[in-house]
């Protein structure tokens, strides 16, 4: 009797049931994915419809539903490359320091005299004084105000510095305080876009840095490279701003700290706005698309408790003027402040389809971006062609696994028949491994699945043609099977150790493609060394204490 113990049959029989049962979703992919999909969109907010719960409904929520991500090449999907303008955030720095600057100057009246801001380039601040011989006084002043800027070497300069033309005061920022806004910008902007693509319910998208000042984001799934970019492509600014004059006059001019924003909905309407905004975006903690009392799309929003006493503050205050919600340089709505809202809560009105509200409460949410972005790429794969490397892939591996069975049980008989059973077995455990991990298939990574349906064999190869050895030297057959498993597994496990050794070096340095390829091939060598030693053996060693045979052919 082969000596394989009942604990070992049950832990394999629990493994195996395990992974089959967490690959069985993917026989039904279509349906599943739909159903994940509209429970997302339940769970995010949208409203319910028929459709939408029945799609739901399509898959028993008592049922696992797990899937394999499909790469982009598979699924169909968008790729758009993008350029962060860093530029623009060196001007609302500089407009940050006017108020410190203002109010400093000021203190120095009787040296410096009146304090007044002319128009200048986007990258540096101009101030004008009234008493020129007292500009020494006010370069002290400036330069008092400006910080250091710390990296990771230490200090590498001050955040600003000041140069005199005259009796104009000029303030630029400096190349260190640039190139940390540079890095932060990009981090900040890479990590909005990864909040307001994950927001959707997309999976495994691929958003990464490259160069300086670019962003590549891949989003398997999703209609178009357009649909994309309106979910990324805006800033989402939103501010609230007292309202100065409203005109139709698209060429008024403001007044020194106000600005000019046009209606979202009343074309030829602009409105003339203070420049500094009550509460903005950035205090925003929460933001969901819902109804008004119309019945008709909205925004609700809720600020933080130093927004929301702000925005408290101001409605108390100005009970019966008009309160501009501003959206990225539209002024979204003006209400009339009709009396005091404590709390920090309110609704943004609009002509919003009930698709606008749902996508401008998710970019809300995610956070403003902190600069414009400028596409330089974009592309669009169809599910179509996805499908056909699918059914290409699809066809390989059936083709792969015929040939690998039929040659199997041409050489081996019974012991062919049980390769081929733990090959199959093989390839359940890398599905419900993959799905497990939230792996990504991608088409090298069906190449890698190919291939290790051809490499998976090899174990058994090695066991068998043991086996086949010591029949002709061991006393009886179970001893022969016994001798054969353990004398071939040295074998097998460094053959298998230095193909994973290659595997993760590939996963490590590789990038896209050859990470998918390493993957499916990792997680083959791993599944291949578990069935063709342990699922083979407990086969083989079950079928031995049914029949006893005398004699076998190997």
């Amino acid at each position: 009797m082969l000596q394989f113990p009942m604990w070992k049959n049950v832990a394999i029989v629990l493994v195996c049931l395990a992974g089959l049962v967490v690959a069985f979703p993917n026989l039904f992919y279509d349906r599943v994915e739909r159903s994940n999909d509209a429970r997302a969109s339940l769970a995010a907010g949208a409203a319910e419809t028929p459709e939408l719960a029945a799609e739901a409904a399509g898959w028993p929520e008592f049922l696992p539903s797990g899937l394999v991500n499909l790469g982009l090449d598979l699924r169909g999907g968008a790729h758009v490359l993008v350029e962060v303008q860093t530029a623009d955030v060196y001007a609302e720095r500089l407009e940050g320091l006017w108020p410190d600057l203002r109010d400093r100057l000021r203190d120095l009246r009787d040296q410096v005299g009146t304090v007044r801001r002319l128009e200048s380039a986007p990258d540096e601040l101009r101030i004008r004084i009234g008493e020129p011989s007292g500009m020494a006084a006010a370069e002290e002043a400036v330069r008092a105000a400006s910080q250091p800027v710390i990296s990771l070497t230490g200090a590498s300069g001050r955040d600003f510095e000041a140069r005199a033309e005259g009796d104009v005061l000029v303030i630029t920022l400096s190349e260190a305080e640039k190139v940390a806004i540079d890095r932060r910008t990009l981090d900040q902007s890479l990590e909005i876009i990864r909040r307001r693509v994950d927001e959707t319910g997309t999976r495994e998208p691929t958003i990464q840095r490259q160069g300086e000042d670019r962003i590549l984001v891949q989003v398997p799934g999703i209609g178009s490279a357009e649909e994309l970019l309106a979910i990324i492509g805006k800033t989402a600014r939103l501010s609230f701003h007292p309202v100065v004059n409203r005109t139709t006059d698209a060429a008024a001019t403001p007044g020194l700290d106000e600005v000019v924003y046009p209606s979202m909905d009343e074309d030829g309407v602009y409105y003339v706005l203070e420049r500094r905004a009550v509460v903005t975006g950035e205090q925003l903690v929460d933001s969901q698309p819902t109804f008004d009392q119309n019945g008709l799309p909205a925004v609700s929003f809720r600020f933080n408790p130093a927004g929301g006493a702000a925005f408290g503050r101001y409605t108390a205050d100005n009970i019966g003027k008009p309160f501009a919600i501003v959206l990225d340089g539209e002024v979204i709505s003006a209400p009339v402040i009709q009396s005091h809202i404590p709390g920090g809560s309110g609704i943004i009105t609009g002509n919003f389809t009930p698709e606008d509200s749902t996508r401008l409460a998710i970019l809300l949410r995610a956070g403003a971006l902190p600069a414009e972005i400028r596409v330089l790429e974009q592309r669009t794969i169809g599910p179509e062609l996805g499908q056909d490397s699918i059914e290409a892939g699809r066809r390989a591996a059936v083709i792969a696994l015929a040939a690998v069975g039929i040659y199997m049980i041409l050489s081996y008989g019974w012991f062919g028949v049980v390769a081929c059973v733990a090959l199959l077995t093989n390839i359940v455990l890398i599905f419900a491994l993959m799905t497990a991990i939230g792996a990504t298939l991608t088409m090298p990574g069906i190449a890698g699945l190919v291939l290790t349906i051809g490499m998976a064999v090899d174990a058994n190869v090695l066991i068998f043609e043991r086996i086949r050895e010591e029949l002709k030297t061991a006393r009886g057959p179970a001893r022969a099977i016994q001798l054969g498993f353990e004398k071939a597994f040295g074998s097998i496990l460094d053959a298998n150790v230095t193909t994973l050794i290659v595997a993760v070096i590939l996963f490590m340095l590789g990038s896209g493609p050859v990470k998918g390829f390493a993957v499916t091939l990792g997680l083959g060598i791993l599944c291949s060394v578990f069935t063709a030693i342990y699922v083979t053996q407990m086969i083989i060693a079950g079928w031995f204490d049914w029949r006893r045979p005398k004699a076998i052919t190997v």
